[in-house]
């Protein structure tokens, strides 16, 4: 073997892999349009960003009931907020065959948790987690900064005109079917592709209701309506949604698919396998991080960040 024909050769190839990796670089900081919420900026592309979630419901499937109350709801965000950069604010549960709950009794559940966390952490963008418009309206108005919306604005017809009102950023996730019943035999023709088009006409929609595409970022919704092997194809092919031009949110923190292939049953006990998931998703691209231990998942990002990016 001719070892100096063998070291052009591994030359050249570590060039052009270096010089395509710098153009897909590129090509995603071109085309995502960067955020400023409050005092923050996101840098898409930069590093990875975390948000911190914070279910204030009774029933939600890892920590249900836990954080309800507003003195609980303040302990949980001052044992995130050094790590996360948006905290993501629910009060119905979206587990599988959860229950709907009325628009006043979500109102009543996250209404004074905004508001509270708003006069403690007057810079910490905040998001609501809802798919009802009324919610979504109330909660910008007690503080929240930002719309994230689990049906991408099928479930209520007025979530995407009103973003478009208030001209507020909104996260899209996919999900087949609804809570109740997504888990009942999700199918696809191909998972990736057909969630792409879903995500690329959700935009479409939205901006047809006023909301510019900078404002709009997107999630593929894992464990929404997708089985275990649904799960492990999208995550293995999240680049595939660098195509679109959005900020990329993942949401694997504590997800059943990760209980069945670590045998982990409790959701509280799946941290280690979140990690791995999230540093795949960080190697995928992923923008945003959806967790819900920041501290943990912070320290798994920045080494993540440094050999990905």
């Amino acid at each position: 073997m001719n070892l100096s024909k063998s070291k052009t050769a591994s030359s050249t190839n570590n060039s052009t892999n270096n010089l395509t990796s710098n153009l897909t670089s590129n090509l995603t900081k071109a085309t995502k349009a960067n955020w400023t919420i409050r005092d923050r900026q996101f840098i898409w592309g930069d590093r990875t960003y975390l948000m911190g979630i914070l279910n204030v419901t009774p029933d939600s499937f890892s920590d249900g009931g836990q954080f309800n109350s507003r003195d609980a709801a303040l302990k949980q965000v001052a044992q995130m907020s050094p790590y996360i950069d948006m905290l993501d604010i629910g009060g119905e549960s979206t587990r599988p065959n959860a229950a709907a709950i009325s628009a006043a009794e979500e109102i009543d559940r996250v209404l004074p948790i905004i508001a509270a966390i708003r006069d403690e952490y007057p810079d910490l963008p905040i998001s609501i987690d809802t798919v009802k418009a009324s919610v979504a309206k109330a909660a910008i108005a007690a503080g929240a900064d930002m719309l994230n919306d689990v049906s991408a604005g099928r479930a209520d017809p007025e979530m995407l005109p009103l973003a478009g009102k208030l001209q507020v950023p909104i996260f899209l996730m996919h999900m087949q079917g609804e809570p109740r019943t997504m888990q009942i035999n999700p199918q696809y023709r191909d998972v990736v592709k057909d969630i792409q088009q879903f995500l690329t006409d959700a935009i479409s929609v939205a901006k047809s209701c006023g909301i510019p595409k900078h404002l709009v970022a997107i999630d593929p919704g894992i464990g929404f309506g997708k089985t275990l092997d649904h799960n492990l194809e999208l995550l293995r092919n999240l680049r595939a949604f660098q195509s679109i031009p959005a900020p990329l949110l993942l949401g694997v923190s504590r997800k059943s698919f990760i209980g069945k292939l670590c045998d982990r049953p409790e959701p509280s006990d799946r941290l280690l396998g979140t990690i791995a998931a999230c540093s795949a998703g960080i190697a995928g691209g992923a923008d945003i991080l959806r967790v819900h231990d920041p501290k943990e998942v912070a320290e798994a990002c920045r080494v993540s960040d440094a050999i990905f990016r």
